[in-house]
């Protein structure tokens, strides 16, 4: 067990930040500025709390390769909590795996995809800090297990990194008790 609690603190001083830097997506480029200032930016507590171990690669066309998302490394079965509040759009199966998404209104939303348990159906109307499922393994063939968090603001994907709030170094850090 104190095993497990050391392996995300180790996997950060390996992989790196936990962070990537955040620069403008490609979202913010084709949308309105009235719906660019509308948006929450960096105010979102996390789903779940660790380090960023792929970051936001935006594609250039609708089917266009890219990473539509960020995943963030977790043990499997970590609780997932809705960042915001919102109406659930779709909790199921795609091809195979689970997804959720979660409708938040001003045509931003978000999806939580490679779970291994849901808790909540469509049509659902989740409260800020609710649980809405558990983590998997992550991405078929990812070795780490993590969450994958993508959103789109009207369709357009977005950097989930510019709606969630900063982590600081404490958020990552969990002390064990040493074995007597």
């Amino acid at each position: 067990m104190a095993l497990q609690a050391l392996v995300l603190p180790l996997l950060l001083l390996v992989i790196g930040p936990w962070s990537a830097p955040t620069e403008p997506s490609a979202a913010r480029d084709v949308l309105a500025p009235e719906m660019v200032a509308a948006m929450p930016l960096g105010t979102w507590p996390w789903p779940v709390t660790g380090p960023v171990i792929r970051g936001f690669d935006p594609p250039t066309s609708p089917f266009g390769a890219g990473h539509r998302g960020i995943d963030v490394a977790v043990p499997f079965g970590t609780p997932i909590l809705a960042p915001e509040a919102g109406t659930v759009s779709f909790a199921g199966r795609v091809g195979g795996e689970l997804f959720v998404t979660i409708d938040h209104g001003g045509g931003l939303a978000s999806t939580y995809s490679w779970l291994s348990a849901t808790a909540v159906r469509k049509g659902d109307v989740v409260a800020l800090g609710q649980r809405i499922g558990s983590t998997g393994t992550g991405h078929p063939g990812s070795t780490v297990p993590h969450l994958h968090l993508g959103m789109k603001l009207d369709g357009a994907y977005l950097n989930p990194l510019e709606v969630l709030a900063p982590l600081g170094v404490q958020d990552l850090i969990r002390l064990v008790p040493l074995a007597a």
